[in-house]
């Protein structure tokens, strides 16, 4: 059976060098509870990072 990725919320914010840390800090505490972080950077806006949480 295929598992699939429900995206629960997004949102914008001000990129920063140290986002990473955070989301990798997530990921790492909250996978048991299938839950999973995304960080990218907007296309349009390279000093915006879109943050993303999923349940796995």
């Amino acid at each position: 059976m295929e598992k699939k990725i429900e995206v629960l919320a997004t949102t914008r914010v001000q990129y920063s060098s140290d986002l990473y840390k955070i989301v990798d800090s997530l990921n790492r505490t909250l996978k048991e509870r299938d839950l999973m972080f995304g960080l990218a950077l907007d296309e349009q806006q390279k000093e915006t990072a879109i943050f993303t949480i999923y349940r796995t």
